[in-house]
């Protein structure tokens, strides 16, 4: 995060200070989503890279949008490693999960809510339409491969 610089960082310590208040986001930490990492740190991860990238690359984004969706993409708040029907599919199905606890605890615009429906293309048969959510793909396989494999690597 050192690598936003110090006014990118306030920024995006806002949004997440502004998504913590009031919500279930500290639960997250309840459940592991890659290897060892549960799914608040892997939220975290996703929504600081997809941040570093917008400004890495100067994509004009929504920022604030950017950020809240992408810690909000895996809001499902369930232990999908539980031997169920339900769970052997939850790649396809928690983008509508989360999604719709999401909606329970924030009002979300269209942006945030578009990345947080078409966060997993391409399980989830429809793209994103916004550079947004396009974002929030890439961050999210990032973060995903290097918190399956990482200690493999090693």
């Amino acid at each position: 995060m050192k690598r936003l610089g110090e006014e990118k960082l306030r920024f995006f310590k806002k949004i997440l200070k502004e998504t913590r208040k009031g919500s279930r986001f500290d639960q997250m930490d309840d459940f592991i989503q890659h290897g060892d990492t549960t799914v608040r740190t892997h939220c975290l991860h996703v929504a600081q890279t997809a941040y570093y990238l917008a400004c890495r690359h100067g994509w004009k984004v929504d920022e604030a949008s950017l950020i809240r969706g992408a810690l909000l993409h895996d809001y499902f708040l369930y232990d999908w490693h539980v031997k169920c029907l339900a769970n052997s599919i939850h790649g396809y199905t928690h983008p509508g999960k989360a999604l719709r606890q999401a909606e329970k605890d924030f009002e979300l615009n269209d942006i945030e809510r578009d990345m947080i429906k078409h966060h997993m293309f391409p399980l989830t048969i429809f793209p994103p339409r916004t550079k947004e959510g396009w974002i929030l793909v890439l961050a999210d396989k990032i973060c995903a491969m290097g918190e399956t494999i990482g200690d493999r690597m090693k």
